[in-house]
């Protein structure tokens, strides 16, 4: 009998950074895997392929109601980049029964380390301090209580709690946080399970020291967290941005971090790269990370394995678990938000 075809086109991201040595042979053994190179898959590959193929893993999938009428046994449109993309008809897909997932939930666990870098960074004032070390300017043994401060026991608040608010916050129990979230999806028993208190936004950020923004990007949240919004926040307090600049008023963040009235660690940018000659590089406010949320070895091996089982799950008839299924989501947000300026694929350094 002959084994399912996938097509793995995952140009932009290369196939051992997503895969393991041991799930990249499982995959191939279960799978006639198509391409599978770190190179654009080239057309004629890709439409010979897709009548008998099963899935479509890629990088930057686009998938029209024609390509659907080409690939009659596809049964699932997998992105690898951890975002549902604009490229996909997801009307169309949906009336064909195709499940288009996102990887998203492989990088919470990379991500969730570098917002706990991140938070104990800024809360400790360690990349400040280090510039002003480097510059002969270091304070020994000072207190700064306006600046510095603790996690143990500290006031952390979400924006957005969904899987990798839990991941974060998994990491952040062993300093017993009081931990509030506004996110008008997350349920009460989540919420109580989790031992957070739901309250609106303007209570997240005037009523902790640390404010977390891991909401996906939506058509109704942009901006925000304006600056009335971040007026709220207490002075000294610190606000971490790892879902997407697309929520924040990026101009007001930069003028209330400018002279030190809150701190910043920010992961991602309205446009990437970032000008080299933006201010936001002399701010000694911010800590500042070129979207490597998931960039270490090995930090994104759980999208592989992750792809895997839902793949094995499809093939048995089962529906996937791993990954984030758009079925039922507003899939025009993509469409409605755009994206930031990214580098070309093979530069790109994504979650």
């Amino acid at each position: 009998m002959s084994k399912p075809v996938i097509i793995l086109d995952t140009y932009g991201q290369s196939v051992s950074d997503l895969f393991s040595d041991d799930d990249l042979g499982a995959l191939r053994a279960e799978f006639e895997v198509v391409w599978g190179k770190d190179e654009p898959i080239p057309a004629d590959v890709m439409a010979a392929a897709l009548p008998e193929t099963v899935a479509l893993i890629s990088a930057a999938p686009q998938i029209t109601q024609a390509t659907l009428d080409m690939a009659p046994q596809l049964k699932a449109v997998i992105e690898v980049t951890g975002e549902f993309p604009e490229g996909i008809d997801y009307a169309a897909c949906a009336a064909r029964d195709v499940e288009v997932l996102s990887s998203a939930p492989g990088y919470n666990r990379a991500m969730a380390e570098m917002v706990l870098a991140m938070a104990l960074s800024g809360a400790r004032g360690l990349v400040a301090e280090h510039e002003l070390f480097r510059n002969d300017r270091e304070s020994w043994r000072a207190d700064h209580p306006q600046r510095d401060f603790s996690l143990f026991d500290a006031d952390i608040g979400f924006v957005g709690f969904g899987a990798l608010g839990c991941e974060i916050l998994r990491l952040l129990r062993p300093f017993n946080p009081v931990v509030r979230a506004y996110d008008p999806k997350l349920r009460a028993e989540k919420a109580k399970l989790e031992g957070i208190e739901v309250v609106s936004l303007a209570d997240v950020l005037s009523q902790s020291k640390c404010v977390i923004v891991t909401a996906p990007p939506t058509a109704e949240n942009e901006k925000m967290i304006n600056a009335r919004e971040l007026s709220r926040m207490a002075d000294g307090s610190l606000l971490i941005l790892i879902s997407r600049a697309h929520l924040v008023d990026f101009d007001a963040l930069l003028r209330d971090t400018a002279f030190g009235r809150i701190r910043a660690a920010i992961d991602v940018f309205p446009q990437e790269p970032v000008d080299k000659k933006a201010q936001m590089r002399l701010n000694p406010n911010l800590i500042l990370s070129p979207h490597r949320g998931a960039a270490i070895k090995n930090g994104r091996h759980p999208v592989g394995a992750m792809i895997l089982s839902d793949l094995k799950a499809l093939h048995a008839g089962e529906a996937p678990s791993k990954l984030v299924r758009a079925k039922g989501q507003d899939m025009s947000v993509m469409a409605a938000i755009g994206k930031p300026t990214s580098p070309a694929p093979d530069t790109e350094s994504p979650r």
